[in-house]
């Protein structure tokens, strides 16, 4: 999966969760709630997931460049 794959997944987890959650404390739903926060964490990772392969990509092209 590239570095933009995984962040655009990790935006909709987090706004899926976000949505879950606001939706859980509105109708006093704490199993929403819960899954609201943990599908945020989740779009979390995957946005780090996606920061870090651009680090790697970014620092293997310097390599690459003699930098």
């Amino acid at each position: 999966m590239s570095s933009t794959t995984d962040k655009i997944k990790g935006l909709v987890n987090d706004a899926v969760g976000n949505a879950k959650q606001g939706i859980g404390s509105a109708t006093g739903d704490d199993k929403l709630r819960a899954e609201g926060k943990g599908q945020e964490l989740k779009g979390d990772a995957q946005k780090t997931v996606g920061d870090a392969k651009d680090g790697i990509k970014n620092a293997a092209d310097a390599v690459k460049r003699g930098l």
